[in-house]
C-alpha cells in the first residue's frame, strides 16, 4: 500500500442540502476499489460515518491503519485526516452520512449551546472502527438511517433526523466509556482541534497565528510546528482555505460586491483576497460566480502540499 500523506493532503469539501444537516452517499458508485490511484490522505468538514457492506482493506487515521471487513463502520471527526484503501484487485461496497452536528443538536437540544458544545466535542473526541456485533446499536442505527434516505419514503426526513439524532448521542456515550488508542498523539491533537473550532468561529476577524496559539496555551513557534506535523499545511494556509470556502457560499448565495465580501470573510486587503481566491479555485470571484455549479467539484480538488513531510 502507498505511504498515505508522504506529499500531500487533500480538503473534501461537503455541502448541506438546503434546511437539512446530514447528507447521505449510497449507491453503485460507491462500490469500488478504494485508494486505487491515490497516495495522500483527505479530510473533511463535517462528522463522516461509513459503513462497510462488503469487501476488505485498510483504514488510515493520521498515522494509524485499522482492518476493515464486512459490517464494519467508522466514525471520523470533522477535520480528521483519513483514507480508505481497498486490499489489491478487490471491490469494496461502503455507504456514507456526512453529519453537521451542531446545526442538528441546535434544532432538537434545549439544554442551551454551552450543553450543545460539550456533545459535539464529545462526539467529534476520536475517530474509531468496529465490528457491528461490537456496537449493534451504533450499527443498525446507521443501516436504517442510509435505508430511509434510499427509499425516500413519506416523512423519511424527519425520521432520519430523529433516528440521526439517536446516532449521535449513542456515539457520544461510547465516546465516554471507551478509551483513546494509545497511540493516538492527545497532547497535539487536542490543541489542533481546538484551534480548527476556533478558526471556524472566527475566520472572519483579523486573526494571526499568535491568537491560534494563545487559544490553545502554546508557544507561536510550537503551535506552527504541531499544525503542519499534523494538518499538513501551515495555520494560515488553512485559515485562507476556510474564508475562500465562506467566500463561495457568499458568492453564491447573495449579489454583494466582491470586495464586501472580501472583507465579510476576514481578507485585510483586496488583493490578498484575490491572489488566495485564484490560488484555490483557479480562476478569479468574478468568474467564478458565474459558474458556481463548480463549487464543491473545484474544493475537492483542492491539494495542500506539506513542506515538511507527513
Amino acid at each position: 500500500m502507498p505511504n498515505k500523506g508522504t506529499t500531500k493532503i487533500e480538503f473534501r469539501y461537503y455541502k448541506m442540502p438546503d434546511d437539512v444537516p446530514f447528507l447521505a452517499l449510497f449507491g453503485e458508485n460507491w462500490k469500488q476499489q478504494y485508494g486505487k490511484g491515490i497516495d495522500y490522505l483527505h479530510f473533511h468538514n463535517y462528522l463522516e460515518i461509513g459503513y462497510c457492506y462488503d469487501g476488505t482493506g485498510t483504514l488510515v487515521i493520521g498515522k494509524e491503519k485499522y482492518r476493515y471487513a464486512k459490517d464494519c463502520f467508522s466514525i471520523i471527526p470533522q477535520n480528521c485526516i483519513h483514507t480508505t484503501d481497498s486490499d489489491p484487485d478487490t471491490i469494496s461496497s461502503w455507504e456514507y452520512l456526512f453529519i453537521d452536528i451542531d446545526s442538528l443538536l441546535v434544532q432538537i437540544c434545549q439544554s442551551g449551546i454551552r450543553r450543545i458544545s460539550q456533545i459535539s466535542s464529545r462526539i467529534n473526541s476520536r475517530a474509531f472502527l468496529k465490528q457491528e456485533q461490537e456496537s449493534p446499536k451504533i450499527g443498525q442505527t446507521i443501516r436504517g438511517i442510509l435505508n430511509l434516505m434510499r427509499r425516500k419514503e413519506e416523512f423519511y426526513l424527519e425520521e432520519a433526523k430523529a433516528e440521526m439524532v439517536v446516532l449521535l448521542m449513542n456515539i457520544a456515550r461510547e465516546n465516554s466509556t471507551s478509551r483513546l488508542p494509545e497511540k493516538l498523539p492527545a497532547k497535539e491533537t487536542i490543541p489542533i482541534a481546538q484551534s480548527l473550532d476556533y478558526i471556524s468561529m472566527h475566520y472572519m476577524d483579523p486573526l494571526k497565528i499568535e491568537d491560534l496559539a494563545s487559544n490553545c496555551h502554546l508557544s507561536e513557534s510550537h503551535f506552527r510546528k504541531i499544525f503542519s506535523s499534523y494538518m499538513g499545511m501551515g495555520p494560515m494556509e488553512y485559515l485562507n482555505m476556510v474564508r475562500i470556502r465562506a467566500a463561495c457560499d457568499l458568492l453564491k448565495r447573495t449579489d454583494d460586491f466582491v470586495s464586501d465580501i472580501a472583507n465579510k470573510c476576514g481578507f485585510a486587503t483586496f488583493s490578498t483576497f484575490i491572489r488566495n481566491f485564484k490560488k484555490i479555485m483557479g480562476v478569479s470571484p468574478n468568474k467564478w460566480r458565474k459558474r458556481p455549479d463548480n463549487y464543491e467539484q473545484q474544493l475537492l480538488k483542492a491539494q495542500i502540499h506539506m513542506e515538511n513531510g507527513w
